[in-house]
């Protein structure tokens, strides 16, 4: 039992990649967690595989339309996320990280834009290696589209992603999602949420009281 003076508010570094299933998967029991917890979110890259050429390479799907649902499909499907098949091409999503970074920098609410890239990458089959799509949907969740052009075609934040690539290297991080929770704390892969509900009590953290209902 944890009989320390409840704790105010955490800090989680989520450590992913648009192209990691399982950390579009981990990104939704994270916003479940903020629902009920006081917690900072911040993002930091991850190259899930750095094989991947800058221009992409092709890909034969994983899964035919009749095969019966893998076990992240299950699970995305139960948080109300989805995976399409019939993926042949496989983006390099360094660009796409890049985003997210001058996002983090911009000083608006990213969390849109992270799950928007998700949702554009798994659900809708587009290329997040693609200026024009990466644009589209910077100025649909809330950046200036001239800007992060400008930010994207002259790869501004391009050393620091791989600064933030290396710093998580140089930490122990083998696999993502992995998340940092007050800078000491790691918790790897896409815990279900209750896992991850129970290390923030551990931790001393103390759940949201309910919201009344309206009279």
């Amino acid at each position: 039992m944890n009989d320390e003076a409840p704790r105010e508010r955490a800090s989680i570094i989520m450590l992913s990649d648009v192209v990691c299933p399982w950390c579009y998967v981990g990104l939704m029991e994270l916003e479940k967690l903020q629902e009920n917890f006081p917690i900072d979110v911040h993002w930091s890259p991850f190259l899930l595989d750095p094989t991947v050429p800058p221009e992409g390479r092709p890909q034969t799907p994983y899964n035919k339309p009749g095969d019966p649902p893998t076990p992240v499909e299950e699970r995305a499907e139960r948080l109300g996320i989805h995976f399409t098949r019939g993926r042949t091409f496989r983006p390099n999503s360094h660009l796409a990280l890049e985003a997210a970074m001058y996002a983090s920098e911009a000083g608006i609410d990213d969390k849109p834009l992270h799950r928007a890239l998700y949702k554009a990458h798994f659900d809708d089959l587009e290329d997040v290696s693609d200026v024009d799509v990466l644009v589209r949907i910077g100025a649909e969740n809330g950046l200036n589209a001239d800007e992060l052009r400008d930010v994207l075609e002259t790869r501004r934040y391009q050393e620091a992603v791989d600064d933030a690539i290396g710093w998580a290297q140089s930490i122990g991080v083998t696999a993502v999602p992995t998340f940092i929770i007050d800078e000491r704390h790691g918790v790897v892969g896409a815990q279900e949420y209750e896992v991850l509900e129970r290390v923030m009590l551990q931790l001393g953290y103390e759940k949201h009281p309910p919201v009344a209902a309206d009279a």
